[in-house]
């Protein structure tokens, strides 16, 4: 067990990043993360690579490279068998396969809830429009109920699918148990999907007890630090077997033979799509060796964004600061069930955002909602530095 003083200070691992970003305080750490310095030397790799072996690099990637950012993956996510994960280069692809693994001959009934990021939500809501789908949303607030009011719409529904978010994008709610939800929402043909960006690497994620039932799709864009490109989803073994949306790398091990009618592998790699940019494995690999061999897993992380999180609302609660009062708070900081990032209440938002961009913090807004993210580029230091800058402004 390693015994460590929160918040951490791994701030020499982000040397690149924070060298070009001197004066400007960004904690978007919930949309864009960071990248430390050895990804830079993954993409190097990825290219040297791809010049040394040319039309062979595929066999590189698929099997060397791919093999070892899976088995990653499996480990943090507690997963009892790697191959079940397949790789995308963003989330919306793998959205759009889940949905052609959905019955064919009716529109496909899904049950999600009304805090659900657009990759999926702008998704199903265009295809409502055409009578494709039939969507039955949840309101995700209050939080409290919200575990108890989706299980109680699946009982009452024949839905094809059920997607929900592990921590909600707009709030940083967190599903406090989502293995619980899982088993209560489950059904014989029923697909049901976890969106876990906002989770993976962030929160302390055990899929081995819903491993043969749940799809999860993360990604490296986020807590991951791999940058975009590189997402995956983990695919229950036996359920979904022939998705319609498929692509020629589903089948790339047996193109040298003659193949009869449209084969499938058994494994995750059924969901797998075509051709696509293989440096995010490069610079994800790069990042879960780097977390090995810094010992840190995702409760270490998340316990470095909520020491971040204490810091800063500790001050907030001594001075506030326009929005970012305690008050404000849309998931309070007594609520453990959170993400890594704060969200503040604000009518007007977005004229806050532009004062805070203007002062050189970056931060985001949804609708109403300002957002501040922590993550591990974050030290005490930079937290002081962003309230000292907000006092400033205010």
């Amino acid at each position: 067990m390693v015994h460590r003083a929160f918040p951490l200070d791994l701030s020499a691992a982000f040397s690149r990043f924070r060298r070009m970003n001197r004066e400007r305080l960004h904690f978007a750490a919930h949309s864009h993360h960071w990248w430390p310095d050895m990804t830079r030397e993954a993409q190097i790799e990825a290219w040297d690579d791809a010049a040394r072996l040319v039309d062979d690099k595929w066999d590189m990637v698929l099997e060397e490279v791919w093999r070892e950012v899976a088995a990653g993956i499996a480990r943090h996510l507690n997963l009892p068998d790697p191959t079940t994960l397949v790789p995308a280069p963003n989330t919306h692809e793998l959205v759009n396969r889940l949905l052609s693994a959905c019955p064919a001959d009716r529109p496909a009934r899904i049950l999600t809830t009304d805090g659900e990021f657009h990759s999926f939500r702008r998704q199903i809501e265009r295809l409502a429009e055409d009578g494709l789908v039939d969507v039955r949303c949840v309101p995700a607030e209050p939080f409290g109920s919200l575990s108890q009011r989706l299980a109680e719409a699946a009982h009452k529904g024949s839905f094809d699918l059920v997607f929900v978010s592990q921590v909600f994008f707009n709030s940083g709610y967190a599903l406090p148990d989502p293995a619980h939800l899982i088993e209560a929402v489950s059904a014989p043909g029923r697909l049901i999907a976890i969106d876990g960006y906002h989770g993976f690497l962030a929160r302390p994620t055990d899929l081995g007890p819903i491993a043969d039932k749940a799809f999860y799709l993360a990604g490296g864009y986020k807590y991951a630090m791999a940058g975009e490109g590189i997402c995956f989803m983990h695919c229950p073994p036996g359920i979904a077997p022939r998705p319609r949306n498929t692509g020629w790398f589903a089948s790339f091990g047996t193109l040298a033979g003659w193949q009869e009618g449209v084969p499938y592998p058994e494994d995750g790699w059924r969901f797998m799509g075509a051709t696509f940019d293989p440096s995010g494995l490069y610079r994800m690999r790069s990042v879960l060796r780097w977390l090995e061999a810094e010992r840190l897993e995702a409760a270490t992380i998340h316990a470095h964004a909520v020491a971040l999180q204490e810091r800063f609302i500790m001050a907030m609660a001594e001075h506030p600061v326009g929005p970012f009062a305690p008050g404000r708070l849309v998931v309070p900081l007594d609520v453990t069930a959170r993400g890594n990032f704060l969200t503040f209440a604000c009518a007007n938002a977005a004229t806050w955002h532009r004062r805070l961009r203007a002062a050189g913090i970056v931060a985001d807004v949804r609708g109403d909602r300002l957002r501040l993210g922590f993550g591990l580029y974050h030290t005490g230091a930079d937290v002081d530095r962003l309230i000292e800058r907000l006092r400033r402004l205010a």
